[in-house]
């Protein structure tokens, strides 16, 4: 046996395990093992891409332009971030994110989330123009409506208003029926803020 035999082995073996460490497409199942592992970890983006730095450790978001993931339906979520990965909802950091997660990853941070509990029930007030724009899908106290119609309450005014904004610009699209694209897009801007300011 020639004496470079033995690193040669050795080198190649390094080279597969570097290779597999390495590979942002195809994974490394120890950063994808969990929904947890992914939201705390970030996958195979690594820490600066981990959910929970911007949407807190408990999916609870920051209180002001990031949302609160805790307790929304897993179906929903999937569908976010196969928006963002599309280009439906345009956001340079999540697409970024979300790119770097193939569809099971997806599946499993949104079910992760879903699972977390709720830490707001309803929203702080209601008015006139909440019940007649937004009730009929998003329920009477913001708590949601089925998978499509998620929950309002617990959210961020300034993420509500952030969201009703790119809705009317088009820039957040996904809406199969075009409901939000019409509500927000008939709404003065001050309506707007003051949709908002019920979670405040």
């Amino acid at each position: 046996m020639p004496k470079s035999a033995p690193f040669l082995y050795l080198a190649a073996i390094l080279a597969t395990i570097l290779e597999g460490c390495a590979d942002p497409g195809g994974g490394n199942p120890a950063f994808t093992a969990s929904g947890e592992v992914i939201a705390l970890g970030g996958g195979d983006g690594g820490p600066t891409h981990a959910c929970a730095s911007c949407h807190g450790l408990k999916g609870e978001g920051d209180g002001r332009l990031v949302p609160r993931l805790a307790g929304l339906d897993a179906g929903y979520l999937h569908r976010q971030l196969d928006d963002y990965a599309n280009g439906r909802r345009e956001h340079a950091e999540m697409r970024a994110i979300v790119r770097r997660l193939g569809m099971e990853d997806r599946a499993k941070v949104s079910a992760y989330y879903a699972a977390l509990p709720v830490t707001a029930a309803a929203l702080p007030r209601v008015s006139p123009l909440y019940a007649a724009r937004c009730a009929q899908c998003h329920g009477p106290a913001g708590e949601g409506r089925g998978a499509g119609n998620p929950p309002l309450a617990g959210q961020p005014a300034d993420y509500v208003e952030a969201q009703l904004l790119a809705w009317r610009a088009g820039k957040r699209r996904g809406d199969g029926m075009g409901e939000m694209l019409a509500v927000s897009r008939a709404l003065a801007p001050e309506q707007v803020r003051q949709l908002a300011d019920l979670h405040r």
